[in-house]
């Protein structure tokens, strides 16, 4: 096997969530271009469908299912439709997720809000991680689960949303956990850490010039990543290339763990903060 047939994935069908838009999508072809059948897993199926024309023109199989991760029914339906359809799943990408508290300071997020990042960052990666693994593990052929974390879960950064970041930081925990315990069964668990990529997750911040600059300022490259600058990172986890690696935390950011100390809020920051979340983006005990 040359060192370029180490990342080929022809023959293997990858399970995508939030596969429907952004950093998914873009995923999901990805694994196509590869070689890979892909299963779209999100809620929106007319978005799906377009990403399945994108991901059946390299020659492959797609298949959409709608799924909502934070229900444990839809998550196991969905693996299931993926053996049925390709036999088997070798590759698991749980990229699905939310900030839904996005824009509030720590001390206004309401509980359900927290809840919500919690229940689908969180909850959804371990449904899926269970349904995918417990099936790999039963037929002995393993497989490769991919966790997409973020920076933000290396450590805290002040004034960003706090149950995402905890929620990321759990992800990261948790690929661990698995990792170490379906390593002699030949399941792979690893996570891939992205900085900031543009994606519809991060469009309320990358509108506001205050936190473009900010994020300048905090990333040695001076930028942020570009879509294609995630494809390496992913292939090399999904595919046999990576096949000594598990219970990794795969950091593609640009520099910005690997520093210390930040950039805090401008002002101008944390108006703009009010403009996306209203007065859950004030903060308490600052004189206005």
């Amino acid at each position: 096997m040359t060192a370029l047939d180490m990342f080929s994935l022809k023959g293997r069908t990858a399970i995508v969530t939030g596969a429907s838009y952004g950093l998914g999508a873009r995923m999901a072809v990805t694994l196509a271009e590869a070689g890979a059948n892909v299963v779209l897993a999100a809620r929106s199926l007319d978005k799906l469908a377009e990403i399945a024309k994108r991901v059946e023109a390299h020659g492959v199989g797609a298949l959409v299912h709608g799924c909502d991760v934070t229900d444990p029914a839809q998550v196991t339906a969905t693996v299931a439709a993926a053996w049925d359809a390709f036999g088997r799943a070798d590759i698991l990408v749980n990229n699905a997720g939310v900030i839904a508290e996005t824009g509030a300071m720590p001390e206004r997020i309401p509980d359900a809000l927290f809840a919500q990042t919690m229940l689908t960052n969180v909850n959804g990666v371990f449904s899926f991680c269970r349904e995918v693994g417990a099936r790999q593990l039963a037929d002995g052929r393993g497989g490769s689960i991919i966790n997409v974390a973020s920076v933000a879960g290396l450590g805290a950064s002040a004034h960003f949303p706090t149950a995402y970041q905890t929620s990321k930081a759990a992800v990261l925990n948790m690929t661990k956990n698995l990792a170490v315990s379906w390593a002699s069964r030949g399941v792979r668990v690893n996570a891939l850490c992205p900085g900031w990529f543009p994606s519809e997750m991060t469009t309320p911040f990358f509108g506001l010039p205050p936190f473009m600059e900010r994020v300048s300022a905090m990333t040695p490259m001076g930028r942020v990543g570009r879509d294609h600058e995630l494809d390496g990172a992913l292939l090399y986890l999904a595919s046999d290339a990576s096949s000594y690696m598990t219970g990794a935390t795969f950091v593609v950011d640009g520099g910005i763990s690997s520093h210390l100390g930040g950039v805090d809020y401008s002002p101008e920051l944390f108006a703009a903060m009010t403009q996306i979340a209203g007065d859950f983006g004030t903060r308490i005990g600052v004189p206005g």
